[in-house]
């Protein structure tokens, strides 16, 4: 056997099915679509029309509830951090705040910051600047010698409140 011999298998590699290309291809005129109606034309969307009766998506009651309220926080477990900082994709020396775990792609969203939880191994001694961290995060890290600092983000809107609040007391 030569490099220049390789191939792949018979029927390996199929090749894309040209449609509407002639009567001797076995796919030309109407192309698979059939004669007529709504669905031989383009642009079709009847994804969920049953034809006037209730659709099943609608039929159904609705579950849950989204807060829009809610937090969003990126999680980072300890054990993927010391396994960065043994990777030396951390600096141990300095504080670890959003912006570094970001850096070392540990931190994916979390536009309300990072929260530690206490997963895994932890054994080195770093100073964290989170959002937020679960007691078996802070446990871990107090343990090893290092220490939490928990930073609380202030929304946009609650700051801007906080100013008018604060201008109107000024003016009276």
């Amino acid at each position: 056997m030569k490099l220049n011999e390789i191939r792949d298998n018979e029927g390996a590699r199929k090749g894309r099915v040209r449609v509407g290309r002639g009567i001797g291809s076995g796919l030309g005129k109407t192309g698979g679509r059939g004669q007529k109606g709504q669905k031989s034309r383009s642009g079709v969307s009847i994804k969920g029309f049953e034809g006037g009766q209730m659709p099943l998506h609608m039929r159904l009651p609705k579950r849950g509830f989204n807060n829009i309220f809610a937090k969003d926080y990126a999680e980072v477990n300890l054990g993927s951090v010391q396994k960065a900082i043994d990777a030396k994709k951390l600096d141990a020396k300095g504080t670890l705040d959003h912006a570094a775990l970001k850096a070392a792609g540990l931190a994916r969203g979390g536009k309300d910051g990072v929260r530690l939880l206490g997963k895994g191994e932890f054994t080195a001694k770093v100073s964290f600047k989170v959002a937020g961290a679960s007691k078996g995060a802070l446990a871990a890290v107090e343990k090893a010698g290092g220490k939490v600092e928990i930073v609380e983000r202030k929304d946009p809107a609650a700051l801007a409140a906080a100013k008018k609040g604060t201008a109107k007391k000024a003016a009276k």
